[in-house]
């Protein structure tokens, strides 16, 4: 057990709990990273257990905002860091050589798997694509595209039934203009021998693929989604402020980062819309919190329905808490664009993305927006992966250490003496090594999988 002993008062630096530096009365904030995460809910003693027992959150319903601007603009620098990546046709950068089947609807994924044994191509189930109308066709749609054009698939079969709302005529419609080497169709209803059928023209996109090789590529070009999930009490304090601190080195190289999970922006929004430089950015902002409160609201769901049991088991007792070590993630730099579900990130620096912060959804929906790399911190542990590369960075050594068949990366040193510049050199070499082509535990487990997200009714 490693204690700590900051104005008197013995903190445990293993357990993520939180107690207090001084008396609190009673109705009185709550102060943590310089913001309120609650009020407590009766009188709390110095070195008092500070948690879900006696302290509530202070959210409510949408709030109006003003925009009061307050960030220091990122510094570009030069930079001849470099990464070892795949050039495509279309000027598009990836970091994989790989060969996606994407369904257009989730009848087909037996034999997307089946096709994927027999081939060593990638295959990512899922249930939609029929009987959807409406937003949820179309969410649907935008994210099997994000799939299809994702530059770390150097070829992709795009595998449909024949019968279903979102056959491969209606998705050609959507996905806009292919690279017929790199992109082909089949619908399974229209050969005898669909195997066989799906194994040729798979071994035809391993060809194309072949005809790319690794070259050095400025690490300007990479693409890095930022997403957290089984947090604890030492995620705000280790991983996302280290993956903060990365996200800020990369986009002052001229990087881009994309960070999700909007309800796990609320009691924290203030913070990010500070950081916008233009009224516009500001109000899409604004929109982006608001509209996603009045999901919640539609559904007769409360706001601040989170923290989960993990989140608190692991010391986090309210949203606002959660948010303010959440948004760390995304580092100081400027919000450049705030994007919609299915969007692709195409300005240089941080981005934000609608969607929810449900973990599988959210790694998909950073995938398809055009994360080469996700880095996902961790406090509790998860074996997660997306069909891209998934770092998984904990938070604590116990973690680190008992799954170290799910962790690439131990944020812990944080607490014992490690400085954020040398710890940030680290996680940059590692991604840059990750960019290159070492595996993350994910794809060497291969854990690989997709959710899309719906809100609406199934015929």
């Amino acid at each position: 057990m490693i204690i700590h002993k900051l104005d008197n008062v013995e903190v445990n630096l293993e357990n993520g709990h939180k107690y207090a530096l001084r008396d609190i009365k009673k109705g009185e904030n709550i102060i943590k990273y310089g913001n309120p995460i609650g009020h407590a809910v009766e009188d709390i003693k110095k070195g008092d257990h500070v948690h879900s027992h006696n302290i509530k959150t202070n959210l409510s319903s949408n709030l109006e905002y003003t925009y009061k601007p307050d960030f220091i603009p990122t510094v570009k620098v030069e930079s001849d860091q470099t990464f070892m990546g795949y050039v495509r046709e279309d000027g598009q950068v990836g970091i994989r050589n790989e060969i996606w089947i994407i369904n257009t609807v989730g009848c087909v994924n037996k034999i997307a798997k089946k096709l994927a044994e027999l081939t060593g191509a990638h295959h990512f189930e899922h249930p939609f694509g029929c009987s959807q109308l409406g937003d949820d066709q179309t969410k649907t749609q935008l994210i099997l595209k994000g799939l299809v054009n994702h530059p770390n698939a150097a070829g992709v079969l795009v595998l449909g039934l024949g019968c279903e709302n979102n056959n491969i005529p209606v998705f050609k419609e959507v996905l806009g203009k292919w690279n017929d080497r790199r992109v082909k169709f089949m619908n399974t209803q229209d050969f005898d021998d669909d195997i066989a059928e799906g194994v040729r023209l798979i071994n035809e996109l391993k060809e194309y693929a072949n005809t790319f090789k690794r070259e050095p590529i400025p690490i300007s070009k990479l693409k890095i989604g930022l997403k957290c999930g089984g947090s604890d009490g030492f995620s705000g304090i280790t991983a996302n402020p280290l993956v903060g601190s990365f996200s800020d080195s990369l986009i002052s190289k001229g990087g881009s980062c994309v960070m999700t999970e909007v309800p796990e922006m609320f009691g924290a929004e203030h913070l990010l819309m500070k950081r916008c430089p233009t009224q516009e950015l500001f109000q899409k902002t604004v929109a982006l919190i608001n509209n996603f409160k009045d999901y919640f609201t539609r559904h007769n769901q409360v706001i601040y329905e989170n923290p989960s049991p993990g989140n608190k088991a692991g010391g986090i007792t309210t949203l606002e808490e959660k948010s303010l070590g959440c948004i760390q993630k995304g580092g100081l730099s400027e919000v450049v664009d705030v994007l919609d579900y299915g969007d692709k990130a195409q300005k240089n620096g941080l981005n934000l993305l609608n969607g929810p912060g449900n973990d599988i959804v959210a790694i998909t929906n950073l995938t398809a927006a055009g994360a080469h790399i996700i880095l996902f911190t961790t406090g509790r542990g998860t074996p997660i992966g997306a069909p891209v590369p998934t770092v998984k960075i904990a938070t604590n050594n116990n973690i680190a250490t008992r799954k170290s068949n799910w962790i690439d990366f131990d944020a812990s040193p944080l607490l014992t003496g490690t400085s954020m510049e040398d710890l940030t050199e680290k996680l940059t070499d590692y991604v840059i090594s990750v960019a290159s082509g070492k595996e993350t535990r994910n794809e060497e487990n291969d854990y690989r999988e997709i959710s899309i997200f719906k809100d609406g009714i199934v015929l």
